[in-house]
């Protein structure tokens, strides 16, 4: 049987990374493929490493060329002794992502062999950034289409996407049957991609980072300075040919034209591709191309395009008159901005004259980003306690419309939020207040913080350099300054942020409002988020919840194959996956959720805004060091640790606590151990039962259910604080002791604010 796939790889001067493009194949858990590596005459070991390859597995073929023949006609070279279903040409300083082999041959048979399936990829930066594709959606779009395949006619923004050969598999039989190869010279890529995607009469999308496109300080080839641009024009003239030969494709003549246009004009508009010499050259050449390949009757209306049937000094003094413009556009933007700040303080200032509003309350979550956590609890209550203390929402407007309805809301940094911010008696927040200099005396700031802290945080990051990259410590304290109420769920938090954030506030055990109804329960809500989610009912709903790591590129490793463990967990269970909100926009999720959930293997649940609704719609939770396992602890519902990385993120971010040694239930370090659990159903055993008792006696000792009430009645009515229910979680044998509390359900007083300290860092 031949092999499914045929990956092609040629090889000139890139021994620095050819072992890690090679390795990304072998690794890969989808195996029944041939590389076809060309040794492209390089002048380094690139030869002599493919031929170590070669010997260590025999799918691996190594064709040595006698001469340099350039990236094209290596390609071509190789092409004859491909034997797979489907041809994927990888380049050899790129990678294949973890998985992406499977997904493509899942998605091959899925859409019954495509004469051309595309898929997405990330741009790897050398500096450690990786930025997804930009036109990404396209793919989901394309791919969302009844049966899964379609015609270039049928979704045209296909061709939009990046034309490059590396991001797409062909049919073998497809290629051999229209003979199509690649031509000399540079963009080669260019009359291969646009002939076989419009002659292709079943195109599949694949909306999965399949692969890693290196960034080097120095760019590709086609980022050198060299008259070798000048084959652009070549390779335009090569796709209208093809044009030419099959009359069918001639509707595509117009958008073919204005492509050749913009690719052309890019190129020159680049300040390293051309000899300063040659750019008036090539924009004349790019004219006579235009004027040679316009369709009979074709009006070109594009500005953009008409700048070519003007003199190139014409082109030049627009093209300088836009870089003065673009420059003006930024000074006046700064301007702007400045003048904004100011009249933002004066407006501030006019607003404070007026004194502080003792019925306005000012909301904020997350950096902005909604109604949510412990915030969104507190209002819930303040709304039914305290109705008459108005309360109003910061959120961004990209998260605006995720509001429910009914509720005020303000974009931070407008007018409206400056003036609310200068006359509100009462702030409620999670993280910072980025827009307050100072505090306003008479106002009471309340910070809940975003649940038990695990890794370190605030000045103990400074033993962390690695994960206070980017991070402003004393600055972080000085707004740290503003906090009257520092709210904690235990003695752990109390201890920890009193540590961490050496300031003026107040500890207040409250407990923490957003697991109020954790604590109570709430079954209805559970259901309905399953229900959403799609979850057959009576299916065992397994949460996967990482936290973000500091100490990798993009901040997320993949200890497993999600998909595998979604099959390991068997029959009626569910894999329910939700990434730390702040990877929610990154490439990450397109590594392996999208498709997966796509595909129903999997339900990614990173968009859910309320995490407790997927607490409450799970049986057990999975995590990692997330903080996310002391509030699942409250629904006294199993836990598993996986602490696969557990050393590195100790010494790269910083714990507070070894989880593993005192944890919520069972511990694994490797997969076997994992599945083990749930094969068994240990994972909720009686073992797992008594140390999440523990660990809530510990870590949930005074989350009782009536966290946000507290919050309410003691902070924003004045009356005194609610004591604790007695006993809010029952303590096993040995656990540490709870704190003193009323019994009786009477009421305790209210500490005293903290008075002022002078061991404090400056403050400016």
């Amino acid at each position: 049987m031949p092999p499914r796939l045929s990956i092609i790889v040629p090889a000139h001067r890139v021994q620095g990374f050819l072992r890690e493009c090679l390795d990304s194949v072998l690794t890969q858990s989808h195996q029944d493929w041939e590389v076809i590596a060309v040794d492209d005459h390089s002048p380094d070991r690139s030869g002599a490493i493919l031929d170590e390859y070669a010997a260590r597995d025999p799918r691996i073929k190594v064709l040595h060329l006698a001469e340099n023949a350039g990236l094209g006609r290596a390609r071509n070279a190789a092409l004859p002794h491909a034997a797979g279903d489907h041809l994927l040409f990888l380049d050899s300083d790129d990678t294949l992502t973890p998985g992406a082999l499977q997904a493509i041959a899942d998605r091959l048979d899925e859409t019954g062999d495509p004469d051309v399936l595309v898929f997405d990829y990330v741009r790897a930066h050398w500096w450690g950034g990786i930025r997804r594709n930009a036109l990404a959606h396209v793919l989901a779009d394309a791919g969302a289409t009844p049966g899964g395949v379609f015609t270039a006619a049928g979704h045209p923004e296909i061709l939009e996407l990046l034309m490059v050969v590396w991001n797409k598999t062909y049919r073998r039989a497809f290629v051999e049957q229209h003979g199509f190869r690649f031509p000399p010279g540079y963009y080669e890529d260019t009359p291969w991609t646009f002939p076989v995607l419009l002659t292709a009469g079943r195109i599949a999308a694949l909306d999965r980072v399949c692969l890693s496109y290196r960034q080097r300080p120095t760019g590709s080839i086609l980022s050198t300075t060299s008259r070798k641009h000048f084959d652009l024009h070549e390779q335009y003239r090569r796709v209208f040919a093809y044009v030419d030969e099959h009359p069918e494709l001639e509707p595509w003549k117009p958008y073919l034209h204005r492509r050749a246009g913009e690719h052309c004009l890019d190129v020159l508009g680049k300040p390293d591709r051309l000899p300063p010499t040659a750019k008036a050259e090539f924009f004349r050449a790019t004219a006579g191309l235009l004027r040679e390949l316009r369709p009979p009757g074709l009006v070109v209306t594009d500005p953009a395009l008409r700048v070519l049937e003007r003199p190139y000094a014409a082109y030049r003094l627009g093209r300088q008159a836009a870089a003065a413009r673009h420059r003006a556009a930024g000074a006046a933007r700064l301007a702007r901005r400045v003048t904004a700040e100011r009249a933002g303080r004066l407006l501030q200032f006019a607003h404070r004259r007026r004194g502080l509003d003792p019925e306005l309350a000012l909301y904020s979550a997350f950096h902005h980003r909604g109604v949510l956590g412990d915030p969104a609890a507190i209002h819930r209550a303040a709304r039914e306690l305290a109705p008459h203390i108005r309360g109003v929402w910061v959120v961004r407007p990209e998260h605006a419309h995720q509001v429910p309805d009914g509720i005020e809301h303000v974009a931070p940094g407008s007018p409206r939020h400056l003036a609310l911010q200068a006359r509100a008696t009462w702030f409620v927040n999670d993280v910072h207040w980025p827009w307050m200099p100072v505090k306003h005396p008479g106002s009471v700031h309340i910070q809940t913080h975003r649940g038990t802290p695990l890794k370190y945080q605030g000045a103990d990051l400074l033993t962390k350099p690695g994960a206070r990259l980017g991070l402003d410590v004393p600055r972080m304290l000085r707004r740290a300054d503003l906090w009257d109420w520092s709210l904690v769920a235990n003695r752990h938090s109390e201890r920890v942020w009193e540590r961490a954030f050496p300031c003026h506030f107040t500890s207040l055990r409250t407990g923490s409002p957003r697991n109020d109804v954790l604590v109570r329960g709430d079954a209805a809500r559970g259901a309905a988020t399953r229900a959403r989610l799609g979850i057959p009912a009576g299916h065992t709903v397994v949460l996967y919840a990482p936290a973000r790591r500091d100490h990798v590129r993009g901040g997320h490793t993949v200890p497993f194959d999600p998909a595998r463990l979604a099959a390991d967990l068997g029959p009626g269970r569910t894999l329910v996956v939700r990434l730390h909100p702040s990877l929610a926009d990154g490439p990450v999720r397109g590594l392996d959720l999208a498709e997966l959930h796509r595909r129903g293997v999997l339900v990614d649940a990173t968009d859910e805004p309320h995490v407790e609704d997927l607490m409450l719609a799970s049986d057990v939770l999975v995590t990692d060091h997330s903080s996310l396992m002391f509030d699942y602890a409250n629904l006294d519902r199993p836990v598993v640790v996986h602490a696969d990385d557990r050393a590195a993120v100790a010494a790269s971010r910083g714990l507070y606590l070894d989880v593993t040694a005192e944890p919520p239930g069972h511990v694994t370090h490797r997969y076997e151990e994992l599945t083990e659990l749930f094969a068994t159903d240990a994972w909720r055993d009686e073992r797992s039962a008594q140390r999440r008792a523990r660990f809530r006696a510990v870590y949930g000792e005074f989350d009782d259910g009536r966290a946000a009430e507290r919050v309410v009645r003691a902070l924003m009515l004045g009356e005194p604080m609610p004591a604790h229910a007695a006993p809010a979680h029952a303590a096993p044998a040995g656990a540490a002791p709870a704190p003193a509390r009323a019994a009786d359900g009477g009421s305790a007083s209210l500490p005293a604010p903290a008075a002022g300290r002078d061991d404090l860092l400056p403050r400016s």
